[in-house]
């Protein structure tokens, strides 16, 4: 069908002639780019890809980035790489796949700048292609650019195809194009799983990347505490905390790492609530779950029970306390060698016991504890705790050996995130602690001998949260 057809509804754009054509093709500077320095994340990436190339020796191995995905009709999401290939090559474009060959040597494959000169439809990408071309979502590098900046061998994608002749690993389910180009094999499971668990342990460049995420998660959250007068004004203040948050998330990094929770009242008894179209009320409190996701793409993740009165009541302050005492016994816990389950367990017999005292919990806690009754998780539903990375829930297909029964280990990264959700309408807790959930949520990486809290400048004992809001509020 033609570009004039009446029925040619695929682009809102009028037809272009061969006049214009033949006028885009000339009068363009050289725009290449000589001398650039490699990225910081470079050398490291380096030294990832020859510790995979050592553990699959003499194969092939591939990993896509991945593809744009569609939000609505022509609308795609932002595009956000595959942790896996990040991670290996610190590069961030769609469509591009790093291939390790049997020798060890890598190639990225990935698309070359458009051709400003070149005849028929290529020669038009720069300014007719919504997806690619440069008019529209802006300039790529080119060949020897993106080699220099990544330090590795560069091809052009259309070359992928013929590069891929015999047997290879492929981390499969994200570019369609990839996965047809090789038969899936038995080694494509395992090889995902290592993937995953090659990024348990953190490298010094990592660890930086996260702590960056984590001091631009605090602003985030100083941004709140002093918008909240606004937020409490507006018929929609979860969103209005949403949005304070997400340009903080914006101007310091790539995004926020992850929806942003901004859960008030009642609504911070719904563990992912993102939603966020609730009315805030100051004699409740806000749960805001956030995470500044770096230019790198790792995320910080960090939760806080605040009252929005800038006080707690004395039933908000016995609900946080409880967590408050459970999250300083589970991070008593952390430290080479211990169980990856010790932090949640000892978090959990706190708050067990807490509810027992209460009266709300009827049996005992170590009857409650025992895995063949677990009443007590009627009101701590979630785990208290993940990895953290370059995802939020990081190295998630890692076994359950080397990850949730495994042991932790140096330069693991993590969070300690005990909570208590009294439903609005669970009968079984006293009314005045109906509609009240308190999640506090820390950054640790573990060291030589314990764990150090990432997140520690941000407060978290009630006093210092009264005292660190009114500060706040006050400028």
């Amino acid at each position: 069908m033609s570009e004039s057809s009446p029925l040619n509804t695929g682009s809102h754009d009028l037809p272009v002639t061969d006049a214009l054509a033949e006028f885009m093709k000339t009068g363009w500077a050289d725009t290449t780019r000589d001398g650039l320095d490699a990225l910081p994340v470079a050398a490291w990436a380096a030294k990832r890809r020859a510790a995979l190339a050592e553990r699959f020796p003499g194969e092939t191995l591939v990993i896509p980035s991945g593809t744009h995905k569609v939000r609505s009709n022509d609308c795609d999401y932002r595009f956000r790489a595959h942790s896996a290939f990040t991670h290996l090559c610190g590069g961030q474009e769609p469509d591009d796949v790093l291939v390790i060959s049997p020798t060890g040597a890598a190639t990225l494959f990935t698309r070359p700048r458009s051709p400003r000169q070149a005849e028929g439809r290529a020669g038009q990408e720069f300014y007719r292609d919504r997806v690619y071309g440069e008019f529209w979502v802006g300039r790529r590098t080119d060949l020897a650019e993106a080699a220099a900046l990544y330090e590795i061998d560069c091809a052009p994608i259309s070359a992928l195809k013929d590069a891929l002749t015999g047997p290879a690993r492929v981390l499969r389910g994200v570019d369609p194009v990839v996965d047809g180009l090789v038969s899936p094999g038995d080694g494509d499971v395992e090889f995902a799983v290592h993937l995953s668990e090659s990024r348990l342990v953190k490298d010094e460049w990592e660890i930086a990347e996260l702590q960056r995420a984590v001091d631009a998660t605090h602003m985030g959250f100083e941004d709140v505490v002093r918008a909240l007068p606004q937020a409490l004004a507006h018929r929609r203040g979860e969103r209005y905390i949403e949005g304070v948050f997400g340009l903080r998330a914006r101007l310091e990094g790539n995004d926020v790492g992850y929806d942003t929770i901004a859960a008030s009242g009642a609504h911070a008894c719904v563990l992912h609530w993102i939603r966020n179209d609730g009315r805030l009320d100051e004699r409740e409190m806000l749960l805001l779950d956030a995470g500044v996701e770096t230019d790198n793409l790792y995320t910080a993740d960090i939760t806080r029970t605040l009252p929005l009165s800038g006080r707690f009541t004395p039933i908000q302050r016995q609900i946080y306390e409880l967590v408050y005492e459970a999250q300083n016994t589970a991070i008593a816990t952390l430290r080479p060698g211990a169980s990856f389950r010790d932090f949640h367990r000892a978090g959990m017999r706190v708050i067990a016991e807490g509810l027992h005292e209460w009266g709300v919990l009827k049996i005992g806690a170590d009857e409650a504890l025992d895995p063949a009754n677990g009443l007590y998780r009627r009101y701590t539903l979630a785990s208290s705790g993940h990895m953290l990375g370059l995802d939020v829930h990081d190295c998630a297909k890692a076994r359950a050996s080397a990850y949730l029964d495994g042991t932790l280990a140096e330069g693991h990264v993590l969070t300690v995130e005990p909570g208590i959700y009294f439903q609005p309408d669970d009968l079984t807790v006293p009314e005045e602690f109906r509609g009240i959930g308190v999640r506090i949520e820390d950054d640790f990486v573990i060291t030589a001998d314990g764990a150090r809290m990432m997140s520690r400048a941000l407060p978290r004992h009630p006093d210092e949260i009264e005292t660190w809001m009114s500060a706040l509020l006050a400028r």
